[in-house]
């Protein structure tokens, strides 16, 4: 098992397939993009497979999320999951994607194996999706998303960033937009993990500030919290419910006492938090002909040494030097 020195077993593997992306969020990179990954230092399709299949049969992981930059950009993509969906004992796949390609996609992930989808959204208007992605794709990721509904990718999950004075007064029309459509919406506070290194606690939108904004056009009322366990969103119900809305307050209410995520990047590296400073390198010990048990201890012994919180309120806090989009969602 993938065990902390404070008791922490991780199960929940993410895996970032590539660092590029086809949208510029603000929050996450410039608008010319950044310097990508050289595709000889990205993991082939068949070493992400092995070591997935090392991380369920050897240690103990149970679900495994496919996320970039933008899975979908990734060619093997299908290929991937079909082999992970393979794997005994069967792990859960779901994806994180921006819905950008999602509605020309879904069903073949769906008939490969994938569980579930968990999109990104952070405006309904097309004037400020332009300004916020600096592309005009709004219309792609509501039909991208429809697509994995019909596909039976349920429950469709949507994250929604929240930035003061750009789109924070969304949060209620974002909820009653998801509640129409059946999909599960979760707002996610901006963290510090942009590549321009422009967040400022500051300006951030808070689960206060959200949940305020809420509660002025919804009834909510808190779900049990004993069902959230390691889940990072804080769920409530919404009008008495069946219906919920969650907020994953990573920076104001952090939940890393619960963590059980161990994380994989595009280029074979293990990441025990997405704000570690540090890196584990399994790819070059792969290559140079490391057995599936090695590979094992190697990752067992990165995860060994996992912080107890990501440290954002320290005063000696540093943000990560690899932005989101590199690390994996």
């Amino acid at each position: 098992m993938l065990i902390d020195r404070y008791g922490r077993t991780a199960t929940d593997l993410r895996v970032s397939l590539t660092d590029r992306c086809n949208l510029r969020c603000t929050y996450c990179m410039p608008e010319e993009g950044l310097s990508w990954l050289p595709k000889p230092e990205m993991l082939t399709d068949d070493e992400v497979v092995r070591l997935v299949r090392v991380g369920v049969e050897r240690l103990g992981i149970r679900e495994v999320r496919f996320t970039g930059g933008e899975p979908l950009l990734r060619r093997g993509l299908v290929d991937i999951v079909a082999a992970c969906a393979a794997l005994t004992p069967r792990p859960e796949l779901s994806l994180t994607t921006n819905a950008v390609g999602l509605a020309r996609t879904a069903e073949a992930l769906a008939n490969a194996g994938l569980d579930r989808v968990n999109g990104s959204l952070d405006t309904l208007r097309a004037d400020r999706f332009e300004v916020l992605t600096h592309r005009r794709r709004l219309d792609d990721v509501l039909k991208g998303l429809a697509a994995a509904d019909a596909a039976g990718l349920a429950p469709v999950k949507v994250n929604a960033v929240l930035m003061r004075d750009v789109n924070d007064d969304e949060a209620p029309d974002l909820l009653s937009w998801a509640l129409d459509h059946g999909y599960e919406l979760r707002f996610i506070e901006q963290m510090p993990l942009d590549a321009q290194h422009a967040w400022n606690r500051a300006d951030m939108v808070t689960a206060g500030d959200i949940l305020v904004s809420l509660q002025e056009a919804f009834e909510l009322t808190p779900a049990h919290p004993e069902e959230r366990g390691s889940a990072p969103a804080e769920t409530w119900l919404v009008n008495g419910g069946p219906a919920r809305v969650g907020i994953i307050a990573s920076v104001t209410r952090p939940f890393c006492g619960t963590c059980d995520r161990t994380r994989l990047t595009a280029d074979g590296q293990i990441r025990t938090c997405l704000f570690a400073r540090d890196e584990s390198d399994l790819r070059g010990a792969m290559r140079a002909g490391a057995s599936d048990e090695e590979l094992a201890e190697r990752w067992q012994v990165a995860m060994a040494g996992k912080a107890a919180g990501h440290g954002i309120d320290d005063p000696g806090f540093l943000q990560p030097s690899r932005p989101m989009s590199a690390i994996g969602g």
